[in-house]
């Protein structure tokens, strides 16, 4: 069964095409697609773009085209949940778009047509992300002091076409889906959609965002230093333990 691991950017890939037994690149619908195999598993390499459109156009692409078992994304975000720091690693156990609001025909954050706000990742394939990401900060010691060491987190994740940037926004969006009931733990700008597709498609789905900002006034600073410096090393630790231990 091939596995499909899809991100926004370059970076946040790390060398992973790079590291393909026998690749083959496919161009389709203006993207290219890396198939071959890692750690002896089947995968479809794919750069979404940035913003939920792209990023559902592309896990179709996956599932109608490619056929893919499941598909798993990997990425940086904004940190917006207590105790969420820069450096640390989320994976999703579901996720809600931040920015629909069908109200007051539906309620707000809920998609029309699914009964609900949140989209539910795969529990199976969450917990092996959860594992392989705390194998992957066991050994990040040269990148973090003794006093901000990374951790992992596992919960609700937000998606909205808007690079969330200052503390205002950060914290007036946090509070209000609080008070609703979502304790979101990061924001990002893809995850959501490619929920609500491997949804309608019956795939199973997982996510894993490294914290490259707090989602404030520092945010497009953070974010560039931590994609470059940190994102693909992440990328790459996190992907291989997570291909390991998926059943051959």
């Amino acid at each position: 069964m091939t596995t499909a691991i899809l991100s926004a950017l370059p970076e946040e890939q790390g060398g992973l095409v790079h590291a393909l037994a026998q690749p083959e690149r496919i161009t389709h619908a203006g993207r290219a697609f890396w198939r071959g195999h890692l750690q002896g598993q089947p995968v479809v390499l794919a750069l979404s773009g940035i913003g939920k459109v792209a990023a559902a156009t592309t896990a179709t692409v996956l599932a109608e085209r490619f056929g893919v078992a499941r598909i798993v994304f990997t990425g940086v975000a904004g940190g917006v949940g207590e105790g969420v720091q820069v450096g640390d690693v989320v994976v999703a156990q579901d996720y809600l778009q931040h920015d629909i609001d069908a109200s007051p025909i539906f309620p707000r954050w809920e998609v029309p047509g699914y009964g609900g706000a949140r989209m539910v990742c795969d529990p199976v394939l969450s917990a092996l992300l959860l594992e392989a990401a705390g194998a992957c900060l066991a050994g990040a010691e040269d990148i973090c002091d003794a006093q901000n060491r990374p951790r992992t987190h596992a919960g609700l994740m937000a998606s909205g076409d808007r690079f969330v940037s200052t503390a205002q926004e950060s914290g007036t969006l946090r509070a209000a889906l609080l008070a609703a009931g979502h304790d979101v733990l990061a924001v990002e700008m893809e995850g959501a959609a490619v929920a609500q597709v491997c949804r309608d498609y019956g795939l199973p789905f997982a996510a894993v965002r490294t914290i490259s900002d707090r989602a404030d006034d520092s945010a497009h600073v953070d974010f560039a230093h931590f994609v470059q410096n940190v994102a693909s090393r992440y990328a790459d630790g996190i992907v291989h333990r997570f291909l390991q231990a998926l059943p051959k």
